[in-house]
């Protein structure tokens, strides 16, 4: 799996949630877990986003002194 089928993958499931949540909120009145759903499910594409940009961990110890 590369990196932009990850990405995809974890946006599409962010959109999905997203959705399941507007409908707890409209059909059932329930706020608070579908406040943490989204955000225990938004953390997932934070952390993928930012392990794009991290650096391996060979390229860190090749610019140590």
């Amino acid at each position: 799996m590369n990196n932009n089928s990850l990405v995809e993958k974890s946006y599409a499931f962010a959109m999905r949630v997203v959705k399941a949540c507007w409908h707890l909120v409209d059909t059932e009145r329930e706020f608070v877990l579908s406040k943490q759903l989204v955000r225990s499910e938004t953390s997932i594409g934070t952390n993928v986003e930012e392990s794009q940009g991290g650096v391996s961990k060979a390229d860190f110890s090749a610019s140590s002194p």
